[in-house]
């Protein structure tokens, strides 16, 4: 019987972002988005623990008044692995899966099967894992908020990039473009080595954290998911969010 992974989810939340400040407090259908990124993760009953950890006291007291889990950052972090490395340092656990705050839509069957990886044969070989999508349309794949990733005949993951890779040289080759979808599933040793090792030129460049465990060597298990990325990063996103809460309490 194969042993069981302690494992955990992690929400990093920012309260500022770029293009959409104070995203992870606006209103969705009642609650607040962390909250329901953060019911969603429970939902799941897949964790040991659900955690958010964040350097925002508004979020910080919010999560805590709605019943959950909170750790406050220590230190200023540049993203969401490095903030996830110090809060996980101490704590006693296997796999930590970094779930986007801003993706409050993030489902059962995607997290199970990127946690399934670390069961099968050739688990050891893995440093973390994480999702990809298919996208078929062109806007899609040339706009670079979506991430685009390539991998190997065994899924690892080759390249991230904002750019359409593959360039499509040859029109006449049947390719399909993957989207990185947001959920990452770390071994602990392999985010607290993220935190300890520089940034370099393509991570820098790409804006992309997952660029930096390939500069380094570290092998990234990408696991197809059928499911469309809903993520909250502009106002319009949020609208249509809070249509699709709306669906739900119909059916």
């Amino acid at each position: 019987m194969t042993h069981k992974l302690k494992t955990i989810a992690m929400i990093p939340a920012r309260y500022e972002a770029s293009r959409f400040p104070g995203k992870l407090m606006q209103d969705l259908q009642g609650k607040p988005v962390i909250i329901r990124t953060y019911e969603a993760a429970l939902k799941t009953q897949l964790f040991d623990n659900v955690y958010v950890v964040t350097d925002s006291d508004l979020i910080y007291n919010t999560v805590k008044a709605a019943g959950g889990e909170v750790i406050m950052s220590q230190k200023e972090h540049s993203c969401g692995s490095d903030r996830i490395a110090e809060a996980v340092a101490d704590l006693d656990i296997d796999i930590v899966v970094n779930v986007q705050g801003d993706e409050p839509f993030t489902n059962e069957d995607d997290m199970r099967n990127v946690l399934q990886v670390f069961y099968e044969n050739g688990a050891e070989a893995i440093d973390l894992a994480s999702l990809m999508t298919p996208i078929m349309v062109k806007a899609e794949i040339e706009n670079p908020n979506n991430v685009k990733v390539i991998v190997d005949e065994a899924n690892f993951a080759l390249y991230f990039s904002r750019a359409p890779i593959p360039f499509p040289r040859d029109q006449d080759i049947d390719i399909t473009y993957y989207k990185h979808k947001g959920i990452y599933a770390f071994r602990k040793q392999a985010v607290l080595d993220f935190a300890k090792l520089p940034m370099r030129g393509l991570e820098a460049a790409e804006k992309i954290e997952a660029i930096r465990y390939l500069e380094y060597g570290k092998r990234i298990k990408m696991v197809y998911s059928d499911s469309p990325a809903i993520g909250i990063d502009t106002p319009q996103d949020l609208e249509e969010a809070r249509l699709i809460i709306k669906k739900q309490r119909r059916s």
